[in-house]
């Protein structure tokens, strides 16, 4: 790993940095959840192909997860202030052109834009975050980015229903507009710190697609912590209120309740784990141990899901799995990039994006298709199987059995992943610097620091 350069002391980030970089953040996880709320309201306007509907939603969740990379590319090149203000820019184009939009194309065209957009928001500005702070008020600034992405995960949906009956559909899309105006004009007040004194040449000159950071086992353990949730609660998060409603007969309302133990661990993970870092000092490491743990335990709990059983017996294995998922959701992004020098910074930021984003779309994708599968065979019947998988009821004790199955094999793939995870870092010897790991003195105090690029 290169040699960062030291200096004495970095340079104290404005008030505003963190509030206005997190806030831009914001935009991916609503866009993110909040979209398909307003496909029922947008097919009476637009139309009902189902194609160019689902393309709403899939065509924003593309375009974030292959733009993450390349912005990790672009941002080196082009600076991580650039970056992030770049992303302000096109997604305020993609959100307003949505809004506007009078067919379905042009509302597919629109969102991918805004994928774009929001890969280089976030690709720039967790990599700004890192560089700006260091010790506790860097474990502090990771954990309210984890806590803000998962509010907007958490919360997309019902804000974006409640924007729906207010303003229609369109203003689902004109509110993250404002929000990307409001941050774009932040901007220009010297919010964000100045450009480095290190030029962007410093780097060293790789190929376009940069994937060094993979090179590192200590990057590459902690990349692998999303990935293990992934599968271990994405697909859970996606697929249970499905469940509930094919084994217990829930209503959508109910079913959308009762996935509150599931979701508002990961509101509070993230700052429990940035005050056990910075009061405790309980190494970030263990925090990500303690999460693998949970999200193993919490899905081989879910064998308790069964039709003869009561659904509230779900609520512990629901809550291991949130804060499983929420603990380490901000402290993965602060370690990550601190295993990386500094001029590798948005090459990280964007391969852990991408890994993330990756991930979670293959592991729904597989957990539904294995779902749909095994009941056709089960049945004897694929498209029945097909239907059932969707929520039909009338095989309840074939759907709770599957899905058993498939929670367990979730289990077993992240307990490997673990495994892997806990090598790599043994593997990566010494901490970074830059990582919070043992490591909590302020700038003055660490003559180590590394000089921020932007």
């Amino acid at each position: 790993m290169s040699p960062t350069h030291a200096i004495p002391e970095r340079p104290s980030p404005s008030p505003l940095l963190l509030p206005v970089v997190l806030l831009g953040i914001f935009v991916m996880p609503i866009s993110i959840t909040g979209a398909a709320i307003a496909l029922p309201d947008i097919s009476r306007d637009l139309g009902s192909d189902p194609t160019m509907l689902q393309g709403v939603v899939n065509g924003f969740n593309i375009a974030l997860t292959i733009s993450t990379l390349l912005w990790g590319q672009i941002g080196n090149r082009i600076g991580l202030r650039r970056t992030f203000v770049i992303g302000l820019a096109t997604v305020l184009l993609g959100a307003v052109g949505s809004a506007l939009a009078g067919n379905l194309i042009l509302l597919d065209l629109a969102r991918i834009i805004t994928g774009v957009g929001a890969a280089a928001i976030a690709t720039g500005g967790t990599s700004i975050i890192s560089h700006a702070y260091d010790g506790k008020r860097r474990a502090h600034a990771f954990a309210l980015l984890g806590t803000i992405v998962g509010i907007g995960l958490a919360a997309g949906p019902t804000l974006s229903g409640l924007l729906v009956t207010a303003l229609g559909w369109r203003g689902v899309f004109g509110v993250v507009a404002g929000v990307a105006a409001l941050v774009l004009a932040a901007a220009a007040f010297r919010v964000l710190p100045a450009p480095s004194a290190m030029s962007k040449g410093d780097a060293p000159r790789r190929g376009f697609l940069d994937l060094s950071p993979l090179r590192s086992p200590r990057f590459l353990a902690v990349a692998l912590v999303p990935v293990a949730a992934s599968f271990a609660y994405v697909s859970v998060l996606t697929y249970a209120p499905i469940a509930l409603s094919a084994v217990h007969g829930q209503d959508s309302a109910t079913a959308g309740l009762f996935m509150l133990p599931l979701t508002l661990p990961v509101l509070v993970g993230p700052l429990l784990a940035g005050a056990l870092i910075t009061r405790a000092r309980v190494s970030p490491h263990t925090i990500i141990n303690t999460a693998i743990v949970l999200l193993i335990t919490g899905d081989v709990l879910f064998l308790l899901f069964d039709p003869s059983l009561s659904p509230v017996l779900l609520v512990v294995p629901m809550i291991l799995l949130g804060f499983g998922w929420g603990l380490p959701l901000g402290l993965v992004d602060g370690e990550a990039l601190a295993s990386v020098p500094a001029h590798s910074s948005a090459a990280a930021a964007g391969v852990l994006n991408f890994l993330r984003l990756g991930s979670e779309a293959l592991a729904v994708a597989v957990f539904g298709a294995a779902l749909a599968a095994i009941i056709g065979a089960q049945l004897g019947n694929p498209t029945l199987g097909a239907e059932v998988a969707a929520g039909a009821t009338g095989h309840a004790a074939v759907y709770a059995t599957v899905f058993r199955t498939m929670m367990i094999a979730c289990a077993v793939v992240t307990t490997v992943i673990g495994a892997a995870v806990i090598l790599l870092r043994r593997a990566g010897g010494t901490p970074s610097p830059n990582s919070t790991e043992d490591e909590l003195p302020t700038a003055a105090e660490s003559p180590t620091a590394s000089i921020p690029v932007l």
